[in-house]
């Protein structure tokens, strides 16, 4: 069973709108354990609907089309699967007395225009509408079918899990298949290139190709870091999850230190739990990042716990006279690792951290922009890393901040 996700809205097209419903509904589908091999989207012309409908079809057993079923004049996707059916519209008056009585109900007369929600393609089925007007539809083309549901995203949501999934999984059973549920996990990297983790990570590649069990895809996501995706389709959540385990942990043994979360977890989490798990607490003391790694540490919930304060020492004098800075260059190993002990002693905590640095776009001192350094200062001990950042000063600050802590995570995690 093959599923495809076809998003219905010029909207779309333009950029007015992110289409978060194809990535919910391809979400769901591969949990379902239906494969989604293509997502497309297509602006509100006829023509071009049905184009796109009939390429999916050709491709998949069923298609899953979200938008278009609203009461206005640009909303055609009943029309365009009528005619992909090769099939009349009948108006269902039970559906217009529905939406009749919803808007009585809030003291409104029915506009005539909703009646156009109530036109179904002859032969099929419709989804009945909970939360809002537009029924949804399903309807059948020759051995496959095509799934109409809302753009709204809520109705949508409530249609999909309620009835479009139950019906592709009782297809799939008729088609002979076994039950199945595909699941992912993502693991998180910082400090490597995406050609260099690649390498890295070739023989798992080489080993499962072909081999039916887990899939490995990367991911750049800019100051984010590279994500590395596994994949395992099995006949049970158990079974898929059993896989991921595996190969998460050689993935580890390959990548080392350069992995620091799963999933969602940002390095700020890992911060803080590796914090937590020792009982200390941390300062900042910023320059060119301005107070981003003290935004992000205090993002975690719970972050009071082991996050007691920081500062921002943009100009040199503050550096001087705050946090002991010898005079002299500031964009310095020594003053940062100065400015991290400065902090540390300053706010009373077990470590400090510290950056400063060259954002751009003019150097400093005879330091080239991007130039960075982060300085640490762990019970008493002091010590401090340099970085050179690519970027404008907007791209070189969010990478200097995440760097930070990257450092500050390596070290606390050896």
């Amino acid at each position: 069973m093959r599923a495809e996700v076809l998003a219905v809205g010029t909207e779309l097209l333009l950029g007015q709108i992110t289409n978060s419903n194809a990535a919910w509904i391809g979400e769901q589908l591969a949990i379902a354990g239906i494969d989604c091999h293509h997502h497309t989207v297509v602006g509100d012309n006829h023509r071009r609907m049905v184009a796109a409908m009939r390429a999916s079809l050709a491709r998949s057993e069923a298609v899953i089309v979200s938008g278009g079923l609203g009461p206005t004049q640009d909303d055609i996707t009943r029309e365009a699967i009528a005619e992909v059916m090769n099939v009349g519209l009948v108006r269902d008056e039970s559906i217009v007395e529905r939406i009749r009585t919803m808007f009585a109900s809030r003291g409104r007369d029915m506009p005539e225009s909703n009646a156009r929600q109530a036109d179904v393609p002859e032969g099929s089925a419709v989804i009945e509408q909970k939360l809002g007007t537009a029924p949804g539809l399903i309807c059948p083309v020759g051995n496959k079918v095509i799934y109409a549901v809302p753009g709204v995203p809520y109705e949508m949501e409530e249609m999909v899990t309620r009835a479009v999934l139950p019906d592709l999984q009782r297809r799939a059973t008729e088609m002979g298949e076994e039950a199945s549920t595909i699941r992912s996990r993502v693991l998180r990297t910082w400090g490597m290139s995406e050609s260099a983790l690649a390498e890295m990570v070739a023989p798992r590649v080489d080993a499962l190709e072909g081999s039916g069990g887990a899939t490995l895809a990367f991911l750049a996501s800019g100051i984010e870091g590279i994500k590395v995706r596994i994949t395992a389709k099995a006949a049970d959540e158990e079974s898929a999850i059993s896989i991921l385990d595996a190969e998460e942990q050689e993935l580890r043994r390959l990548l080392g230190p350069a992995v620091f979360g799963v999933d969602e977890q940002g390095i700020e989490d890992v911060v803080g739990r590796l914090l937590s798990d020792r009982g200390w607490t941390v300062a900042v003391a910023e320059s060119f990042t301005g107070g981003m790694v003290a935004s992000r540490l205090v993002d975690v919930p719970g972050s009071s716990a082991w996050f007691r304060g920081g500062v921002v020492a943009y100009d040199s004098e503050v550096k001087h006279d705050l946090l002991d800075v010898r005079p002299g260059p500031v964009v310095c190993a020594e003053a940062a690792e100065a400015m991290a002990a400065g902090v540390s002693k300053l706010i009373g905590t077990n470590v400090g951290l510290a950056t400063t640095g060259v954002a751009g776009p003019d150097s400093q001192d005879g330091v080239e922009p991007g130039t960075v350094f982060v300085g640490l200062c762990i019970d008493g001990a002091t010590d401090s890393a340099q970085l050179q950042l690519p970027g404008d000063r907007a791209r070189v600050r969010s990478l200097g901040t995440i760097s930070a802590l990257d450092v500050l995570r390596r070290r606390l995690q050896s």
